[in-house]
C-alpha cells in the first residue's frame, strides 16, 4: 500500500548545470496538512527545487517522492494532484479569466467544471472579472486568479513561489487567509517560497533555510528565532544571508 503520510519526501537531490552546482544534496519531507517555507536570497536553489519538484528539470541526482509516488517513474499520478503558483508565470492575455479557468480545468480532468469555476469566483471575488481578458487586470487581481488557477482541482499538494508579492498589505491578507482556509478545509499540504517573513511566521509550521544550493538550517519560526537570538524571521534572513548558520 503506497504510504502517504508525506506529501513531500526528498532525498539527497542535486541538481547541477555544467559547472553550477544549483541544488546540493539536500533532503526533507513535508507532512500531509503541513506548511513548509522555502527561504534563502536569491540565487539560493529555492526555484530549482520548485522546478524539479513539479517535474519541469530532472534531478542530477536523489530521489523525489509526491502523494507516495516516485517522480522518476510515476510522476503523472502526482502531477494530477498537485498545483503550482507564481505571480512571476502569467496567464495567457488575451484569454478572459472564465476561458484561462476553463483550459486549466480541462488539463486536470476537473469534473463538473463551470460548477468549480463559480464556486473559486465566489471564494476569490471573480465574479466581476470572468469576461476580462488576463491581460488587463491590476496585479491584486491577478493574484487572486492565479490563486483560483491553483486550486481549480483541489489539489493535495500546493506549491506557491512568491503568491503575496507585490501586493498591497489587504489582498496580501486575503490570499494568506485564503490559503489557511483551504488547508484547514482539505488537509493539504503547502510548500511556500517566500521573501515576506511576516508571511512565513504566519503560516509555515516549518522552515527550511537554502544558501547556495544546501540547506543550511532548519525549525519552526519560533526555534530559529530563538536561536539566533533574533526578534523575528527578517533578522534570522539576513543573518543566514550575510554569516551562515549556526
Amino acid at each position: 500500500m503506497r504510504d502517504e503520510t508525506d506529501a513531500i519526501a526528498v532525498s539527497r537531490l542535486t541538481k547541477r548545470y555544467a559547472h553550477t552546482l544549483a541544488v546540493d544534496d539536500i533532503s526533507f519531507n513535508l507532512k500531509r496538512g503541513g506548511i513548509v517555507g522555502l527561504l534563502g536570497g536569491n540565487g539560493a536553489g529555492k526555484t530549482t527545487t520548485i522546478s524539479m519538484l513539479l517535474g519541469l528539470l530532472v534531478p542530477t541526482s536523489g530521489t523525489i517522492t509526491i502523494l507516495g509516488h516516485d517522480m522518476r517513474d510515476d510522476r503523472f499520478a502526482a502531477l494530477a494532484r498537485m498545483n503550482f503558483s507564481s505571480p512571476y508565470i502569467a496567464l495567457p492575455s488575451r484569454l478572459t479569466v472564465a476561458e484561462n479557468l476553463t483550459v486549466y480545468g480541462h488539463l486536470y480532468g476537473v469534473p463538473r467544471l463551470q460548477n468549480r469555476i463559480a464556486e473559486l469566483a465566489e471564494q476569490f471575488n471573480l465574479a466581476g472579472l470572468l469576461k476580462r481578458f488576463a491581460g488587463e487586470l491590476s496585479a491584486g487581481q491577478k493574484t487572486r486568479v492565479a490563486l483560483a488557477k491553483s486550486l481549480i482541482n483541489k489539489p493535495d499538494l500546493l506549491l506557491l513561489d512568491e503568491p503575496t508579492a507585490s501586493l498591497d498589505p489587504d489582498t496580501g491578507d486575503f490570499v494568506r487567509t485564503a490559503l489557511e482556509t483551504y488547508r484547514r478545509q482539505t488537509n493539504a499540504a503547502i510548500l511556500l517560497a517566500s521573501h515576506n517573513m511576516a508571511e512565513v511566521e504566519r503560516l509555515c509550521d516549518e522552515v527550511l533555510m537554502m544558501k547556495a544550493g544546501k540547506i543550511v538550517d532548519r525549525g519552526t519560526p519560533d526555534d530559529l528565532i530563538a536561536r539566533y537570538g533574533r526578534e523575528d524571521m527578517e533578522q534570522v534572513f539576513l543573518d543566514i544571508a550575510r554569516d551562515g548558520a549556526k
